[in-house]
């Protein structure tokens, strides 16, 4: 991957550190650990992130659509943050089977000292992305095949990478009331990804829909 602009080194430097330390994983063992599949004979492991197919290869990270034909927001294609994000599963992650719960922000570990960036980058945005928009926003969701929910004014619950799953919840606004927004998580997330992690989830989420809600 190049990074042409010395403004990307942000994402350039994490992205070239985690990639080493992706070569250096188990395939067979992230596998089992995340809960995926892995081909062997090909090097590739099958990973879902916001509902759509990739195969990924080991030991180089090259990302691949699992159906070439298929149209829609291949994030991991082209996003660094949406490749960190994987890796970081791949090289750290675990899936467990959840309780069916899910958490605020707040509730993860480490999540209270993280808020105010999470409510910035997230709630906040996604609630003056979509909180005048829930019909844009639902067509994004129904998209994606999201499960609709009955929590707010609308709410979907969707898989944001195999086995993880989140739910985004709006109250829209009026001519007295802003928008307003919560983002849950799935009570196995933790096991997979630390409280600063989440921003990511969020942000790759929200960024998803917008590119769906403007097809």
């Amino acid at each position: 991957m190049e990074f042409p602009y010395e403004k990307d080194n942000k994402e350039r430097i994490p992205f070239e550190h985690y990639l080493n330390e992706y070569q250096k994983i188990d395939p067979k063992e992230a596998a089992e650990r995340c809960g995926i599949e892995y081909d062997e004979e090909k090097q590739q492991f099958h990973v879902r992130l916001m509902g759509y197919p990739y195969l990924v290869d080991y030991p180089e990270f090259a990302v691949h659509k699992e159906n070439e034909e298929e149209e829609g927001a291949f994030l991991l294609l082209d996003t660094v943050a949406a490749k960190i994000s994987v890796l970081r599963f791949l090289i750290s992650g675990q899936v467990v089977k959840s309780s069916g719960k899910y958490l605020t922000y707040r509730e993860v570990p480490w999540g209270e000292v993280y808020f105010r960036q999470f409510e910035g980058r997230c709630l906040t945005r996604l609630k003056f992305a979509f909180g005048f928009k829930l019909d844009k926003f639902c067509e994004a969701m129904e998209k994606l095949g999201a499960k609709r929910l009955t929590l707010g004014d609308a709410s979907y619950e969707f898989e944001y990478i195999n086995g993880l799953h989140v739910r985004f919840i709006l109250w829209t606004g009026d001519d007295e009331f802003p928008p307003a927004s919560q983002i849950l998580f799935e009570d196995n997330f933790p096991y997979a990804y630390q409280a600063e992690d989440l921003a990511v989830v969020g942000d790759i989420s929200i960024n998803t829909l917008k590119i769906l809600a403007g097809k």
